[in-house]
């Protein structure tokens, strides 16, 4: 059996090379019709397009995705072909939710103040927002859930309309998928309609995908004074991102919070998974990141030890003085733990 794997995918080489006889390495945006043709399977990023283009007259049988979102496969292409395809839900939700978490700390920080008693609308309750959630309340948070499809399972009761979110959030994140059609599309979803609706001039928090935020929207209410402050992590036309955007962002990041260590092995091992599953073979492999360098952290309260473990300030430093090193920045990503790999200290 073949693989052709993003090269960028951390922690999987042994163990892929343990599971397919032929195990070939490249990066995501280099995937070719040429390179991928006598392959059985392809285990990819978001950087790379699963389409006709590329599939049409391969061999590959399924593709993996070490990712939560799926909408770089052509989905329907792939059924036509009969070419099955894996994501990875859930895998990364404790890393969005550690980079929230910062975010929310860094916010209250600025405002020298608790955010206890302030509103926290979260827009998608799946495995990320879910996590929010409790975040926010743990924080002594009002939270206000919106969540139409799932509102349409469960039926009324926890989930309020987005309108209401934008009335009453004091602070607003959104954990949606890209979906550009049906009954509830998320493109565009933050327009110039929907920052116009906004009263509290909420802090607008953006990790799902770039095109749920209309950028030129998103400028308008920053210089208009609609919202106070703009935390983005994911960017439309990446890497090709809005300078000016990023720039008047209070945090801007590379797509990168789901990137801790323990969220991409959590990614490489479901996708690598799915892969023996398909190919009925037996998955005997160990996917797992390594310890910090630093296990122990001393702090004098849990806001510094949090920010020590993680501070995204860090990464959006980065990006703002070389916005050109998007990609460098992202598929070059050092080492990051989320909270169990570390013994606290008080002093």
């Amino acid at each position: 059996m073949k693989i052709i794997v993003d090269n960028k995918i951390p922690f999987i080489r042994e163990a892929a090379e343990h599971v397919a006889d032929e195990v070939v390495y490249a990066p995501g945006h280099e995937f070719t019709p040429e390179l991928v043709k006598d392959a059985d399977a392809l285990i990819i990023r978001t950087r790379t397009r699963c389409d006709r283009h590329l599939l049409e007259g391969s061999s590959v049988r399924f593709i993996a995705t070490a990712t939560i979102g799926f909408d770089h496969i052509d989905t329907e292409y792939c059924r036509q072909a009969g070419i099955q395809w894996a994501n990875a839900p859930g895998c990364n939700a404790p890393s969005v939710a550690q980079y929230l978490h910062s975010v929310l700390l860094l916010l209250q920080m600025k405002r020298d103040k608790p955010l206890a008693g302030l509103t926290l609308g979260i827009v998608g309750v799946g495995h990320v927002g879910s996590l929010i959630a409790e975040v926010g309340s743990d924080m002594g948070m009002k939270v206000l859930l919106n969540d139409p499809p799932r509102e349409e399972q469960e039926g009324p009761g926890r989930f309020c309309p987005l309108s209401q979110l934008a009335e009453e959030s004091d602070i607003l994140t959104f954990h949606v998928p890209l979906v550009r059609t049906g009954n509830y599309p998320t493109f565009h979803l933050a327009d110039e309609d929907f920052f116009r609706s906004l009263r509290r001039k909420p802090v607008f928090i953006n990790t799902s995908r770039g095109e749920v935020h209309d950028t030129q929207a998103l400028l308008s209410a920053l210089a208009e004074g609609r919202i106070a402050d703009a935390v983005i992590d994911v960017w439309e036309n990446e890497p090709d991102i809005d300078r000016n955007l990023l720039q008047q962002a209070l945090i801007g990041t590379p797509h990168i919070a789901g990137y801790s260590a323990d969220g991409k092995a959590n990614a490489s091992r479901m996708a690598l998974t799915a892969v023996c599953k398909f190919f009925g073979i037996k998955p005997d492999f160990h996917i797992a990141p390594p310890k910090p360098l630093n296990p122990v952290i001393t702090a004098a309260n849990e806001t510094e030890a949090y920010l020590q473990m993680y501070d995204p300030r860090r990464d959006s430093e980065a990006l703002k003085a070389h916005p050109e090193q998007f990609e460098q920045l992202r598929g070059d990503y050092p080492l990051r733990r989320e909270r169990q790999a570390y013994l606290f200290r008080h002093v």
